[in-house]
């Protein structure tokens, strides 16, 4: 398989890890399908409708492919995750999805804690590539854990911060949300928050 279909089976499993239309008042990202945002597509002025008004209908007109290929395009080759270590797309791609150039401050957050001197400032430019192949050339077994782990909390803190946002985080069953999951899918198992831990975390929620 080659590089550019392994990046295209990871926009696949993105679109299906986001599934279909939802309409939440609590989610920032308003109107969304396959996890194309009404406000992305305003960005790139797609009127699917073409009745000259892109609204929560042109949402719903999205296709799995139209949503491939936007996040192929403006959110894996446009912020240069491909310059990154191939180990890193996966993860990097599903976030900047998730939660566009924090994914980028996510990692240079994260080469700052690992000593690198680089700029926090979203761009993936030759200051964090570099720097980024240097982690893993010293950490290869422990980067993309490290990244899972720093996505995760950054959840949590989302959710500390925000309480509106919690269901995301923790079901309603007080188990792990989609949010927590979804970081988990990324991270080795012995680093998963067992159910004893998890409810610790979120214990302060009420």
């Amino acid at each position: 398989m080659s590089e550019s279909s392994d990046v295209r089976q990871i926009a696949t499993e993105i679109v299906a890890r986001e599934g279909g239309y939802v309409n939440d008042p609590d989610d920032p990202g308003g109107a969304t399908k396959y996890g194309v945002t009404i406000h992305t597509l305003r960005r790139l002025g797609l009127d699917l409708t073409e009745d000259g008004n892109i609204s929560a209908d042109d949402v719903r007109r999205l296709s799995k492919d139209q949503a491939i290929e936007i996040f192929l395009t403006h959110y894996f080759d446009e912020p240069r995750i491909r310059a990154l270590p191939a180990p890193l797309h996966a993860t990097v791609f599903d976030m900047y999805v998730n939660a566009g150039q924090a994914a980028v401050v996510l990692l240079q957050k994260l080469l700052v804690k690992m000593g690198e001197a680089i700029t926090v400032d979203g761009v993936i430019g030759p200051q964090t590539t570099g720097a980024c192949a240097r982690a893993y050339e010293n950490a290869r077994f422990h980067l993309v854990d490290a990244y899972g782990i720093e996505r995760r909390n950054y959840y949590f803190s989302l959710a500390d911060r925000r309480p509106a946002l919690r269901k995301y985080a923790r079901r309603r069953d007080g188990g792990k949300g989609g949010w927590i999951k979804r970081a988990e899918e990324f991270i080795s198992a012995q680093y998963h928050l067992n159910t004893v831990d998890f409810q610790a975390r979120v214990a302060s929620w009420g």
